[in-house]
């Protein structure tokens, strides 16, 4: 398992917007919806795009390049072109610094 890594702090995270850390390899994006953080893989899953290049509304996010959409709360594609899920990643807090990391195995 990879170690944390730092985003942004909250103050640069306001609700609605969005921040991209890299960890190693992965790029994960991470959405602010009214003060709740979610984060997932920058990575639209029916094709290698940036979801941190869409529009969010609400728990939703846009893929810029098709329009699959994607629930920023669990990953799940809601609808086609894409079927798969975003992987999704652990975030914490601390001392007003925002943390992610892959912790896939």
């Amino acid at each position: 398992m990879s170690e944390w890594v730092r985003v942004c702090t909250t103050a640069e995270l306001l609700p609605g917007e969005h921040a991209v850390a890299w960890d190693g390899d992965t790029p994960i994006v991470v959405f602010n919806v009214d003060g709740d953080l979610y984060a997932l893989e920058d990575n639209c899953s029916h094709e290698q795009f940036e979801l941190s290049a869409g529009e969010q509304l609400g728990f939703e996010v846009t893929c810029a390049l098709h329009g699959a959409r994607f629930d920023v709360r669990t990953g799940e594609a809601l609808c086609a072109p894409a079927y798969a899920p975003v992987p999704r990643f652990p975030i914490k807090v601390e001392d007003d610094i925002v943390w992610v990391r892959d912790d896939r195995d």
